[in-house]
């Protein structure tokens, strides 16, 4: 069965992004190797606010790469390079786990929507890449309220350069 990986840069105080959603904190660390990272997926699931967030900046179309958009605000025929999902959101993801075909899922941004699937059991993994920066606010990895998750740690990896620590875990 595919899974559903949640990868992503958090700041050492627990957030995703800034108070405005603003991502210019990341830290870009050479010996990450993005592109091996992209590989590994061939489906994105991204966050209303995130999606927006990327189509200001021109990236809302992934070549090669199934995008869904879980919104009940937008609507398909304005996003026709997506897959706007409104509603019946775990049924969905469900359905692209049980595919027979087909890569890990990217759970790509999205606080609310990481609380909302792993509250419904449909994450696998959680991997996090912890940049050296405190933002003092903003997004958080998970918002409340969520369940207690325990997590089995399945990798890590220093880049000195950068300081940034990368965690890989698995949902027990």
């Amino acid at each position: 069965m595919r899974r559903v990986r949640y990868c992503v840069a958090m700041s050492l105080d627990g957030y995703i992004a800034g108070p405005k959603g603003e991502y210019d904190w990341l830290i870009m660390d050479p010996e990450m190797d993005f592109g091996a990272l992209w590989a590994e997926f061939d489906t994105f699931l991204i966050g209303r606010k995130t999606f927006e967030t990327m189509a200001r900046a021109g990236r809302s179309r992934m070549h090669g790469v199934e995008v869904f958009v879980f919104s009940r605000t937008l609507r398909q025929k304005e996003h026709p390079e997506v897959t706007i999902v409104a509603d019946k959101q775990a049924q969905t993801v469900a359905a692209l786990k049980k595919k027979k075909r087909g890569k890990d899922i990217w759970l790509f941004g999205g606080g609310s929507l990481f609380q909302s699937l792993l509250n419904k059991g449909l994450v696998d993994t959680v991997e996090v890449a912890v940049e050296p920066v405190l933002l003092g606010g903003g997004i958080p990895l998970l918002p409340p309220p969520a369940k207690q998750t325990q997590l089995k740690l399945t990798g890590h990896k220093i880049y000195k350069k950068t300081g940034i620590v990368s965690l890989q875990y698995q949902i027990k």
